[in-house]
C-alpha cells in the first residue's frame, strides 16, 4: 500500500524487451535515497504501479513488467531518460498524507488541457471508459502515483489542480496535452459501488 505522496524522481537507465514481450527495466534513483535499506522483493510505486525489485544496484533497482501490464499502463512507453515518480511502500506508523493507494493501475487518463493558473496548473482529463462512476468532486485520484483532489467532475471528463511544489518535483513537469496517464481510483470508491451494485 501506498499513499499517493511522491518521494523521489527516478530515471530509467536501461529497457530490455524479452521474446513473450514482458520487459525489464533499471530504473535509478535519487541521491537521497538509500538502496542499502531496500530488500529484494520490496514493492516500489513507480509512477503508479507497484512494482517488484528483483535486483539493486548501488543507486538504483530492477524490476520486471509483464505484457499484460505493459498494455494497461504507460509503462511500455518507458524509455531511457525517462523520469518516474517514486513511493516506497507504507510502513505501519508512517504518515499517510495523501490517500490509500493500492499501485494497481485502473487503466490510462488522457490529457485534455492544461492551463497555467495564478503559478499553479489546472489539468483536465478524459476517464478512462467505464470508470466515470467512480469519479466525486472533491474525491481522490491516482496519477501517475500522486493522490490528488478531484475539482470538477463533467461527463467523463475531471479536474485536477497541480501546485507549483507537485509540479516541480514529479514528471508532471513533464506532460502534455494528448499525455496517458496511470490512473487508479480511490479504493473507498471501489467498495461503495460494489455495495451500492450488490443491494
Amino acid at each position: 500500500m501506498f499513499t499517493g505522496i511522491i518521494t523521489g524522481l527516478g530515471i530509467v537507465r536501461d529497457v530490455s524487451v524479452r521474446a513473450n514481450k514482458d520487459s525489464q527495466f533499471l530504473i535509478s534513483v535519487p541521491d537521497d535515497w538509500r538502496m542499502d535499506n531496500v530488500d529484494l522483493g520490496a514493492s516500489i510505486a513507480c509512477s503508479g504501479c507497484c512494482l517488484t525489485v528483483i535486483d539493486k544496484t548501488k543507486d538504483g533497482f530492477m524490476v520486471d513488467v509483464s505484457a499484460e501490464s505493459l498494455s494497461k499502463t504507460n509503462l511500455g512507453e518507458w524509455r531511457n531518460g525517462t523520469e518516474i515518480n517514486l513511493e516506497r511502500s507504507l510502513k505501519m506508523g508512517d504518515e499517510l498524507g495523501g490517500h490509500i493507494v493500492s499501485g494497481h493501475v485502473d487503466g490510462l487518463a488522457k490529457l485534455v488541457a492544461l492551463t497555467p493558473e495564478n503559478g499553479s496548473h489546472r489539468l483536465l482529463f478524459e476517464t478512462p471508459s467505464g470508470f466515470e462512476k467512480f469519479m466525486a468532486q472533491k474525491g481522490s485520484v491516482t496519477l501517475n502515483g500522486i493522490s490528488l483532489t478531484v475539482n470538477e467532475v463533467m461527463d467523463n471528463v475531471f479536474g485536477v489542480n497541480i501546485i507549483p511544489h507537485t509540479w516541480s518535483v514529479t514528471n508532471f513537469r513533464n506532460i502534455k496535452v494528448g499525455d496517458k496517464l496511470n490512473f487508479e481510483i480511490d479504493v473507498i470508491a471501489r467498495y461503495v459501488a460494489r455495495q451500492m451494485g450488490a443491494m
